[in-house]
């Protein structure tokens, strides 16, 4: 809960500060709201790369639809900061306190989202992401086996608030909810048990709590140089119909790009990424697997993400985004033994009226 209660004053105070600065200016002509002498949003570059969520703001009247698709590798298994083999984790009786260890995680989300602006100061945000899970594990005595899980996840929805544009930047606030529409009661056959049993945290698809998104965006453009910044925060709201409230979660990314053309933009991004551990537990998820243990949850970690955006600017595709990006980490420090981030890669199209 530090990081949500330090997180939510430092958006605060950014806002006040925002508002102080253009509000108080002495030349009230360099601030000035969706003109077409500003901050250009047509600039194939004037979205951030396709793995940001809710970096940029529509004028009154428009509406976009997007999809997004992403994949993501986890392996190895990590203490800390180091490496461990899953026959460390996975040891016999007496050996130490897991029987069972995953070996890697494979997560595909298929993301579809909406944005309409009822003014210029106002965009509505709405993503329903549809998830499907699979983890592949072994036992001290050499067998593997395989669980896996499928359907959507949290249904999240909020408002990015306008708070300054000039001719080279803008910023707004992002205030988001996410309801409770992922399954956390997902199971699975496994070799030692008789019956299917509930899967570890990891496989569920949601996290059983009203979730709050608070964050800010700043948006800069430089000859055919852009860049931004931005800062998220997950805040659970109480505590789930199975006992436990997944951790609270701080996200930060930056990046730059440089835009190739009137058509094509890469990009270069660097994001990190802190999560709390597990409080409370759900008495059916239990076993000699990490993955079942609350406490071996939380971690910390930055990655680095190589992208490309592309906007069709004639004939039938005219208005259409197609981006992508591939990332892999550069560091992880987690509660563990855990599954790290091994690579991800996002996909997505947008088109706006």
């Amino acid at each position: 809960m530090k990081y949500s209660l330090s997180f939510l004053a430092f958006v605060a105070s950014l806002s006040l500060i925002n508002a102080g600065e253009f509000s108080s200016a002495k030349q009230p002509t360099d601030v000035i709201t969706h003109s077409t002498l500003g901050f250009d949003t047509h600039r194939v570059d004037s979205h951030a790369p396709i793995g940001v969520m809710g970096d940029h703001t529509h004028e009154a009247g428009e509406v976009m639809l997007s999809y997004r698709y992403m994949r993501m590798d986890m392996r190895p298994n990590y203490v800390g900061s180091d490496t461990v083999l899953p026959q460390q984790v996975a040891t016999p009786p007496g050996g130490g306190e897991f029987r069972i260890t995953p070996t890697n995680m494979q997560t595909e989300m298929q993301m579809i989202g909406a944005m309409v602006a009822p003014t210029d100061d106002l965009t509505l945000m709405f993503m329903l992401p549809v998830l499907d899970r699979a983890m592949d594990h072994l036992i001290f005595n050499g067998t593997t086996f395989r669980t896996h899980s499928q359907g959507i996840g949290d249904f999240r929805f909020g408002g990015l608030i306008n708070l300054f544009e000039t001719e080279s930047m803008k910023g707004h606030l992002n205030l988001g909810l996410s309801a409770p529409t992922g399954s956390i009661t997902e199971t699975g056959s496994i070799p030692v048990a008789p019956a299917p049993v509930r899967l570890p945290y990891p496989m569920q698809l949601g996290s059983g709590t009203w979730d709050l998104h608070p964050g800010v965006t700043v948006l800069g453009q430089n000859g055919d140089f852009s860049w931004g910044a931005q800062a998220l925060g997950v805040v659970r709201l109480g505590t789930n119909d199975e006992g436990y409230s997944l951790g609270n979660e701080f996200n930060t990314t930056g990046w730059v790009a440089l835009r190739l053309s009137d058509n094509v933009s890469t990009s270069l991004r660097l994001a990190y990424r802190n999560w709390g551990n597990i409080d409370g537990q759900d008495p059916r998820i239990s076993g000699p697997v990490p993955t079942a243990r609350p406490d071996l949850r939380g971690g910390q970690r930055i990655d680095a993400f190589y992208g490309v955006n592309y906007l069709a600017t004639d004939g039938a595709l005219s208005g259409f985004r197609v981006a992508a990006e591939v990332g892999r980490e550069l560091w992880q420090d987690l509660d563990g033994p855990q599954l790290g981030m091994d690579w991800m890669f996002i996909l997505g199209v947008q088109k706006s009226w």
